[in-house]
């Protein structure tokens, strides 16, 4: 579903992603767990065809992101922290031009729009515009945007930045009912309640590199640490030591 090998994107000297690799399958939710500045939107948006990648390769669902770019944008709904609607727009109307914007047949909109109104409860939302929704509620409209082609995978990155405390668990809820065997939701973000909630498997990516890929329990034991914070923590300080030695070497 997911291949990333050696993928690399620099910007002059400053190397933004060095050398990612990693798998992801259907049927999971897989998270990117980093501080601010990891390189965790660098590589999204690099999956997503908004950036090219200098070196190393990646697919999704089969389709190379700089080869079949078009290809990729079908198969992918992306959701971002800070992504708007238009205020003057009702929730159905939004759907509607996006599902367009994908070649949707007017019958086969109707109907990804109930099945996305069952699935996230979007009743309340559909004939009133974007400028009276509250943030929660335009955070379900966002992500029924991104799902209105019914998409193999789902990009999150930071999606619960900037959310209030009822709009964040609205947020995980969508994200864990949208579990499916047949889609792959990989989710960025910074916060360990997150990824402990939601995620199969995580990557901890820290100054563009993935320094490990596991289950939250497979990280936790492997440190020998209590808690998946600790473990973050002990990550980010092996490879501080180990970039110190190097510059010392």
């Amino acid at each position: 579903m997911l291949k990333i090998n050696q993928l690399g994107k620099a910007y002059g000297d400053f190397r933004a992603l060095r050398s990612v690799t990693l798998e992801a399958r259907s049927g999971e939710v897989f998270g990117l767990l980093g501080a601010n500045g990891a390189g965790k939107t660098t590589l999204l948006r690099t999956l997503a065809t908004l950036l090219s990648p200098t070196s190393g390769s990646a697919s999704v669902n089969g389709f190379d992101i700089v080869r079949q770019s078009r290809q990729v944008r079908a198969n992918i709904g992306l959701v971002s922290g800070g992504m708007g609607l238009h205020d003057r727009l009702t929730g159905r109307e939004t759907l509607r031009y996006f599902a367009s914007l994908y070649g949707l047949s007017g019958a086969r909109t109707e109907e990804r729009i109930e099945t996305l109104t069952r699935q996230l409860d979007l009743s309340d939302l559909l004939d009133i515009r974007a400028g009276g929704f509250s943030t929660g509620m335009k955070q379900k409209i966002v992500v029924a945007r991104a799902l209105i082609h019914d998409p193999p995978v789902l990009l999150l990155d930071e999606a619960a930045s900037g959310l209030d405390v009822l709009a964040r668990r609205t947020l995980l809820d969508l994200v864990a009912a949208l579990r499916s065997q047949e889609r792959l939701i990989v989710y960025s973000t910074h916060v360990m309640s997150e990824v402990e909630e939601l995620c199969d498997r995580l990557a901890v990516i820290s100054g563009g590199e993935v320094l490990k890929v596991g289950t939250v329990n497979e990280l936790v034991q492997d440190s020998g640490e209590r808690n998946l914070e600790r473990a973050f923590f002990q990550l980010l300080s092996e490879q501080k030591a180990a970039g110190q030695a190097v510059t010392r070497g």
